[in-house]
């Protein structure tokens, strides 16, 4: 088990718990998994209207319980992401300043246009 930050993990190649967190994030964000949401809550309302034996209503919870953990790593695993993106871009951002100011322009400067991916956008 290791405990660095998720995004330094494996460099810059994705490994497979990254790919599945970011498919996962594009599926909780899409509306068909809030219409399954809702329907985890319509089913968790009848089993609880229907006076259905208990053990049919802890079960309902239990499923919205596991959904909502995680559906919490998840968020925790995008905002990771999200803080050392945000940071590396920042890091650039300085390193070509302080070449700019220093009056040459050249790994930092190419290291920023990487990370703010100016290329993708020309």
């Amino acid at each position: 088990m290791t405990l660095r930050h998720p995004a330094e993990r494996g460099g810059d190649r994705r490994g497979r718990f990254a790919e599945l967190a970011a498919k996962s994030s594009h599926f909780t964000s899409s509306p068909a998994f809030f219409v399954l949401c809702l329907a985890l809550i319509a089913l968790f309302l009848a089993v609880h209207f229907a006076h259905l034996p208990l053990g049919w209503q802890l079960l309902a919870g239990d499923l919205m319980t596991a959904v909502t953990l995680l559906l919490l790593a998840l968020l925790k695993n995008s905002e990771l992401r999200a803080e050392h993106a945000i940071q590396r871009k920042l890091d650039a951002l300085a390193a070509a300043l302080l070449e700019t100011r220093e009056g040459q322009e050249g790994e930092a400067a190419e290291e920023l246009r990487r990370v703010i991916r100016l290329e993708d956008e020309t």
